[in-house]
């Protein structure tokens, strides 16, 4: 899987402003989380910088969070450090999962941030999901994110460059977006992710990585979904909308 590693550092400059305060990352999934007790088990997979992550644990749930990035993992421990969250924070892919819990232990697991894609095709997808599931108790439910990739393959490759500066820390940003569209579904498609800081003198410090991906059809994942024992409840897909959510629960 994609590691993220240089683009961690920067990490912030490509989250919404209205998603990076920890507790209105949370409060996005308000509709999801009233169905969880006051005290659910939690993990957070693919988590990121941890602003999902400890905003649960704000919310007095047990959280976990993992990422296989060695450098988001520190950023989600020093996030939770700085808000005074309880947040254990794990280096770990999909596949090694597994390893480290038992199953049947989370309320609910989340995989968002168009984060699936960077599983290595239909078998790498279904070794991702089916690790998920095994993690959720009985009744527990996946809550997932995904870009509308029928949209991003009929655009083709290209090059995306945001109309506004990102402020963080003080500093602007521009993020630009490269797309390198395969001919085929299954081929490995590539996205490369550049954030260009300005300072204040004007010099421009450019960060960028390039990240694998195997895009999919939404009819492809339900049909994985189900594979693994788990139960779509709720869709906002639609094929002209940008992402969708799928909150999905274990039979």
């Amino acid at each position: 899987m994609t590691e993220y590693d240089v683009l961690a550092e920067v990490y912030e400059w490509l989250i919404s402003d209205a998603k990076l305060p920890p507790a209105e990352f949370a409060a996005s999934f308000d509709d999801v989380l009233s169905l969880l007790p006051s005290n659910a088990h939690v993990l957070d997979c693919s988590c990121g910088t941890g602003q999902l992550a400890v905003g649960l644990a704000g919310r007095g749930m047990q959280v976990v969070a993992t990422d296989p990035s060695e450098a988001m993992v520190r950023r989600t421990t020093e996030l939770s450090e700085e808000f005074g969250a309880s947040v254990r924070a794990v280096r770990a892919n999909w596949e090694e999962l597994p390893d480290h819990f038992e199953d049947d232990t989370f309320d609910m697991v989340f995989c968002v941030g168009n984060s699936l894609h960077h599983a290595a095709g239909a078998t790498g997808r279904g070794a991702a999901l089916e690790s998920m599931s095994r993690l959720l108790r009985p009744g527990g439910r996946l809550v997932l994110t995904s870009r509308t990739w029928e949209l991003v393959r009929a655009r083709g490759s290209r090059l995306d460059i945001r109309d506004r500066l990102v402020r963080r820390n003080g500093r602007d940003a521009v993020v630009v977006y490269r797309w390198e569209i395969a001919p085929h579904w299954e081929d490995e498609h590539h996205i490369e992710i550049a954030i260009a800081q300005v300072d204040a003198t004007g010099l421009v410090l450019v960060r960028s990585e390039l990240l694998s991906c195997w895009p999919y059809r939404y009819e492809e994942l339900e049909v994985e979904l189900h594979r693994v024992g788990l139960r779509t409840e709720v869709s906002t897909f639609d094929l002209e909308a940008e992402n969708y959510m799928v909150v999905a629960s274990k039979v």
